[in-house]
């Protein structure tokens, strides 16, 4: 696929946090869908291809396409967790370039909060796991972050640190459903949930939904806001369940990043801003290394001294993440409108100076999917 060919055009969240009693995630998918399609400048009329996930709808697409009476020409209802809907971008990329479709919509919605997170999520338990009675995901995400601790002398203050960053991003950004300030000694005193992790190291349990709207680079000039180019993608997998992991400390990451800095023709050091998928504290750390802004073991460091806060020299997560911004069950999509709006310069009092190139990192299951996407203001240098 060639960098720069496809265009995000459109870029938009449905309510979020607590939605009204009987809101279904169709609703909110439709929601953010018109959202999104005013923002570029297009109608339903114009979509003919559909991308949705959500772990509450096993045939998302179907009931996107139900719902808003668009038949498409091509569907994908591509379901690797939170990694998805950066997924989907490459789909929808490879289905433009082919001329399969000329507007693709990407969709999600949950009502997860609403519902109760064991109604919205059903457990996929590896029978080989289920003895030890794992409370997942945590128990997954607290196997890494101790495995990391043990091998590079991470600590519980430099995973805090992570969180803290996010509540500050947060506390920028008005829709946010976190935003009280939040400090190291905060994070460390919140009750425990599985050892190191306690409950200011995970992520949020909210409503919400989002839609982007992709189409040629082309047609994207002649829209109504600043297109904002697909530079390059990559997405891997390594595993389903924490036990068939190959390493704790690192993920598919490593292959899904190369091949969207070797697509983009970009290194780690031309990227201005950095999306990754926060479910818990420990993720951005070990995303860091795996895409290559710092070195096996560093992440803890990294992170360290208000770096990735606001005013600090490395931009993360600048809408506040899944730790304090918002995680309707799955967060993926997000990712994609905050980065959307950094290239645009529509983000406001956290908008990042001279931001030509984002990264957005989607992550599914159990640190199992890993998806990466380069995006610009720019389809070329």
């Amino acid at each position: 696929m060639t960098r720069g060919s496809v265009a995000i055009v459109g870029a938009a969240e449905s309510d979020l946090g607590e939605v009204a009693q009987g809101t279904t995630p169709a609703d909110l998918m439709a929601q953010a869908t018109h959202r999104a399609l005013a923002d570029a400048g297009l109608t339903l009329g114009d979509v003919d291809a559909l991308f949705a996930s959500s772990t509450q709808l096993s045939m998302a697409t179907l009931n996107l396409g139900e719902y808003l009476g668009v038949q498409p020409r091509y569907t994908d209802s591509t379901q690797i967790g939170g990694s998805s809907f950066v997924a989907h971008l490459q789909h929808a990329q490879a289905a433009i370039e082919t001329g399969r479709a000329e507007v693709a919509l990407i969709a999600h919605g949950s009502t997860q909060r609403s519902q109760g997170r064991s109604a919205a999520a059903p457990q996929e338990l590896s029978p080989y796991e289920a003895p030890y009675r794992p409370m997942l995901p945590v128990t997954a995400y607290a196997l890494a972050a101790a495995r990391h601790m043990h091998d590079y002398g991470t600590t519980r203050e430099q995973l805090a640190e992570v969180a803290v960053a996010a509540r500050a991003w947060a506390a920028l950004n008005p829709v946010a459903w976190q935003r009280k300030p939040l400090t190291v000694d905060d994070v460390l005193d919140a009750p425990q949930v599985c050892s190191p992790l306690g409950i200011r190291d995970c992520c949020l349990v909210t409503d919400g939904g989002g839609a982007v709207v992709l189409t040629s680079a082309a047609r994207a000039r002649d829209l109504a806001r600043p297109p904002v180019y697909l530079l390059g993608a990559g997405e891997a997998h390594t595993h389903r369940h924490i036990s068939s992991m190959p390493s704790l400390t690192e993920t598919a990451a490593v292959q899904s990043g190369a091949a969207a800095f070797a697509q983009a023709g970009l290194r780690p050091a031309d990227v201005d801003v950095v999306e990754l998928y926060d479910a818990f504290t420990i993720t951005p750390v070990l995303f860091l290394e795996d895409l290559g802004f710092c070195a096996n073991g560093e992440g803890g460091a990294f992170v360290s001294g208000g770096r990735i806060a606001p005013g600090g020299e490395f931009p993360l997560n600048t809408n506040g993440g899944g730790l304090s911004y918002c995680h309707p069950g799955m967060y993926g999509l997000l990712l994609i409108v905050e980065a959307v709006r950094q290239l645009r310069g529509d983000s406001g009092d956290r908008q990042v100076a001279d931001c030509d190139v984002a990264l957005v990192h989607g992550n599914g299951g159990v640190l199992s999917s890993q998806c990466t996407a380069l995006l610009g203001a720019e389809a070329t240098r």
